[in-house]
């Protein structure tokens, strides 16, 4: 009896993983799947370089990312690539500098909630005075 192959939800979850998180087993599987799958093993390594290029602040290599991307042939990362082309510094800008949105995010994440919670209730005055009183 062969063994069932991994799920590619499962796959996913190895590939987005840092390595070090993985279990021998687990590594050995994506390995194996790896093996059989070139394309897998280039987008492997294209995700894994973005990652620590993303969590160590890595921004200035984004351009050889960018050429290595192109040089595969993956057609749903070249796609990626036109997209981080589009606006190249401030992508550059946002996998470099310390500083990040964050904050701001959650005041607008929290300013919709209330929106959407007065939605048919009463008109923008009232969710004026709302958003103002209760921040």
């Amino acid at each position: 009896m062969t063994a069932q192959p991994p799920s590619p939800r499962t796959v996913a979850g190895w590939i987005l993983r840092r390595p070090t998180a993985l279990s021998e087993a687990e590594e050995l599987q994506l390995k194996n799947v790896l093996a059989h799958c070139p394309e897998l093993g280039a987008l492997t390594r294209h995700v894994r370089s973005f990652a620590v290029m993303l969590t160590e602040r890595q921004g200035e290599r984004l351009p050889e990312w960018l050429d290595a991307v192109r040089q595969d042939d993956l057609p749903s990362l070249h796609s990626l690539a036109t997209g981080i082309d589009r606006d190249r510094d401030a992508v550059t800008a946002g996998l470099t500098l310390p500083w990040n949105s964050g904050v701001v995010e959650g005041h607008v994440n929290r300013i919709k909630m209330l929106k959407r919670q007065m939605f048919g209730r009463a008109g923008f005055a009232l969710l004026r005075k709302h958003v103002l009183l209760y921040s």
